[in-house]
């Protein structure tokens, strides 16, 4: 089996390549180094991959058309569509970035689809959607139709747009809403990775709002293996959620990051910010029955998990 990959040398799309290579497959890995975030912290993640004599590493920007047929058009039998211009706050001051890159981008990968025939496709969606959803915990059939931020609405649009793929061409298409994903090589800008980081450096950490805000954090290995699920059981068009469904708050995550580091946070109260939902709760009842999905990494065990990668990477960075 051969995988084209796009966000391949991101957080998410870096270990879902690695485990691919290690079931067997080939990977064609797309990815910008756009910079978001430096592009170096990306080179070192996919740092691995491409020693592997069955990975192909692509730097290409997913709205150029021809360079997405041509990768797509070398026996490609999936693609695992991860790349996005990702944040929610950071959507709410370029808007019209966040529907280029996302919507169009998915739109060239769509289209490369179709015009090589693959019939698989799994989008990385978001549980951004499900905006400020009242009712918990958020099911795939619950009215995803009121978004807070560009970035929530882009991915929606992009689920409605691949439901017409599968539907006009026969495209097999997989939507997998991602709840809060953390662990090694998480993204400096999130939360955990972000907290962790400044409470390390004795550095104060910024609360928005009173820190009674809810998140489902999922570790990064439930992702991927909910991700892997979804790829070898790809048929029709679906949506699963891919969630640890154990939220938690804020304050509490903060609590449990403490005691990993064995450090007190020094903490900066600031106001809610624009675009941010109040709470994420994954129903994954649905992607247990389809998908085999088992999240096993608590919040506890998975913290532990990602100060030992942190104090290794703040070494290397000495």
């Amino acid at each position: 089996m051969r995988a084209l990959v796009t966000g391949a040398a991101g957080f998410i799309g870096s270990h879902l390549c690695e485990r691919l290579l290690a079931g067997g497959y080939s990977v064609v890995g797309v990815d910008s180094f756009d910079d978001f975030y430096d592009p170096q912290v990306k080179r070192c993640n996919i740092k691995t991959c491409v020693k592997n004599t069955g990975f192909r590493l692509l730097e290409a920007d997913i709205r150029n058309t021809d360079a997405m047929i041509k990768s797509a058009s070398d026996g490609v039998d999936v693609i695992v569509h991860l790349a996005a211009r990702a944040g929610v706050r950071p959507s709410i001051e370029q808007p019209l970035l966040y529907a280029d890159v996302n919507i169009n981008g998915t739109m060239v990968l769509l289209e490369a689809a179709r015009r090589c025939g693959i019939k698989k496709f799994i989008f990385a969606s978001s549980s951004s959607v499900y905006g400020n959803n009242k009712k918990v915990p958020f099911s795939e059939d619950d009215n995803v139709d009121f978004p807070v931020s560009p970035y929530a609405a882009t991915k929606k649009a992009c689920e409605l747009i691949c439901h017409t793929y599968c539907w006009l061409y026969e495209i097999s298409i997989t939507c997998l809403r991602y709840f809060t994903v953390y662990g090694p090589r998480q993204r400096p800008d999130l939360a955990i990775h972000k907290f962790a980081r400044l409470i390390e450096q004795g550095k104060p950490i910024p609360v928005y709002g009173d820190g009674t805000m809810m998140r489902d954090f999922t570790y990064i290995d439930d992702i991927i293996n909910g991700t892997v699920a979804a790829i070898e059981k790809c048929g029709g068009y679906h949506i699963y959620n891919l969630g640890e469904s154990e939220p938690i708050t804020v304050n509490d995550l903060v609590a449990q990051i403490e005691k990993a580091l064995g450090k007190k946070a020094i903490k900066e109260y600031l106001p809610v910010q624009p675009g941010d939902v109040n709470r994420t709760y994954a129903d994954v009842s649905r992607a247990v029955k389809d998908l085999g999905y088992r999240p096993a990494t608590g919040i506890e065990q998975g913290l532990s998990r990602f100060v030992e990668w942190l104090r290794k990477d703040l070494q290397r960075a000495e």
